[in-house]
């Protein structure tokens, strides 16, 4: 079971770090210079530049990260799709302030580029849950008692 999510947390990683630079860096380097007029020109040094591209490709590749760690936390029997879904709106509210947190420029365009992946990535985490969780899942706070008693009920 090692070997599976560890290749397939490398692919995210990856994946995640190449969407920050080829699709979230460009546009986001571009905001930033986009200050530039006659008077006033920007001119970033190497390692402005290099840290800046640095933080936002492990910021992105640590969020696509996110699936994987859902299924590992559902396969453990931590949560389940259910309650995925009774907490979505938590899990926005808490898209957008990891997104302030981890962009490196305190400007809405980078943390909305941020944001919406992770509310796309938090919705292919409730369906890899559901595919790949732990079946029989007993929630917080209920027993498996509980759990049969509802199917008898039903």
């Amino acid at each position: 079971m090692l070997i599976p999510f560890s290749l397939l947390s490398s692919c995210c990683f990856i994946g995640g770090a190449a969407f920050g630079y080829f699709i979230v860096f460009p546009p986001a380097f571009k905001f930033l210079v986009g200050y530039n007029n006659e008077f006033l020109t920007s001119l970033p040094a190497v390692g402005e530049y290099f840290s800046l591209a640095t933080r936002l490709l492990l910021a992105f590749g640590v969020i696509f990260e996110m699936p994987i760690f859902m299924v590992f936390l559902a396969k453990t029997g931590v949560i389940d799709a259910a309650f995925l879904n009774r907490n979505r709106k938590y899990a926005i509210l808490i898209d957008f302030i990891v997104a302030a947190i981890l962009t490196p420029t305190p400007d809405v365009v980078n943390q909305m580029m941020m944001a919406v992946p992770l509310m796309i990535l938090y919705e292919i985490s409730v369906v890899a849950v559901w595919l790949f969780g732990r079946k029989g899942f007993v929630g917080f706070g209920e027993s498996s008692a509980d759990k049969g008693q509802d199917i008898v009920e039903k």
